[in-house]
Formats: structure tokens, sequence, C-alpha cells
């Protein structure tokens, strides 16, 4: 299942949102792998429930909207504190402009 459903289904009656996502789903709205899910999921640092018999893992779409907000929140974070030395940097390409 993709995380993204159409708005309308083959029959023409309305589809739901889904409420949850699979490992797989969260995957692919990362763009990484299931087994990189589930070590998250496993460390605890990704919050999900599991469901049935089986045990299958189920992310709730809320959460993981506010997982990746603070995600972005810790990048910045980080970003902000270990800046890149100036020797590091990659000198900028010439545009072609007279004050280069």
């Amino acid at each position: 299942m993709s995380p993204k459903t159409p708005e309308v289904s083959d029959a023409g009656a309305p589809r739901v949102a889904p409420r949850f996502y699979t490992l797989h789903d969260v995957a692919v709205v990362l763009a990484t792998t299931d087994a990189q899910v589930y070590a998250l999921v496993r460390s605890g640092e990704l919050p999900a429930i599991k469901i049935g018999g089986r045990g299958q893992w189920r992310i709730e779409v809320t959460v993981l909207d506010e997982w990746i907000a603070t995600q972005y929140e810790r990048t910045a974070s980080y970003v902000a504190d270990n800046p890149v030395p100036e020797s590091s940097r990659q000198p900028k390409p010439p545009t072609g402009d007279l004050f280069d």
C-alpha cells in the first residue's frame, strides 16, 4: 500500500485516509529501508504499536509527522552546534560574472 491513497476508490466511494502505516509504508515515506525503520522502532526512537497475533508493527501517521518534525529540530541543532570548518568548505564555482 502506498502512503498516499486516492481520494476515490475504484468503485467511486470516497476513501478514508489511513490512520496507521506499516513499516514498509514508513520506509517509503522516509526513502529508507524496512530494516532501518524496524531498527528505529525496536530502539524506541520511533514510537509504534504491535497488533494482531503475529505482532505486526504499525506507526500512526500523526506520530510519524511529529517524529519527522523532531528530526528537523535535532538536525538544525546539530548543524548549529557543529559548523563545517572553513577549511572543509568547497569553493564556489565561478558564475561567469565580472565580480567573481
